[in-house]
């Protein structure tokens, strides 16, 4: 699913289940990591977690879609938008969208640095890299060597 296709999907599901147009833009954000998406209240806009899409369907993203456009459309007429308020809760059980997205976590690679002392052989592993002519091994002060890059 490309832009084009996320605002078209954002904008019949505003109209058929909202009863409202959406009028602003809806765009994928790659760096969005730990929700599914988000409304800009100053602007109006949404963004949305492309990996919803990936890795648990459409399903799960028209749910998600639901859920920011109760944000969006309570915002604008002037009703409580806010996850605690009950105009969301009730409007967001209306329309069925979803209250939480899946964890996304447990599909996260992490990437770690590997770097080993010359003279001892101690292994370090860093998240970060880091530049070995200014560090040296902790135990017996020998020069470090970086090994690579891991997922883990």
């Amino acid at each position: 699913m490309n832009q084009r296709e996320l605002q078209a999907l954002v904008e019949k599901i505003s109209i058929d289940s909202f009863g409202r147009p959406f009028r602003h833009q809806a765009t994928f954000n790659k760096r969005l990591k730990t929700t599914g998406g988000r409304y800009h209240l100053k602007t109006h806009h949404l963004d949305f977690n492309p990996q919803i899409l990936d890795v648990f369907g459409e399903e799960e993203l028209i749910g998600v879609i639901k859920h920011e456009l109760c944000h969006y459309h309570l915002h604008l007429t002037g009703r409580g938008y806010r996850h605690r308020d009950k105009d969301f809760k009730e409007l967001l059980q209306a329309v069925g969208g979803t209250r939480y997205v899946q964890s996304l976590r447990s599909i996260q690679v992490k990437k770690v640095w590997q770097y080993r002392c010359g003279a001892c052989g101690k292994l370090y592993i860093r998240q970060r890299r880091f530049d070995t002519s200014k560090y040296v091994c902790g135990e017996c002060s020998g020069k470090l060597h970086l090994i690579g890059q891991e997922e883990v």
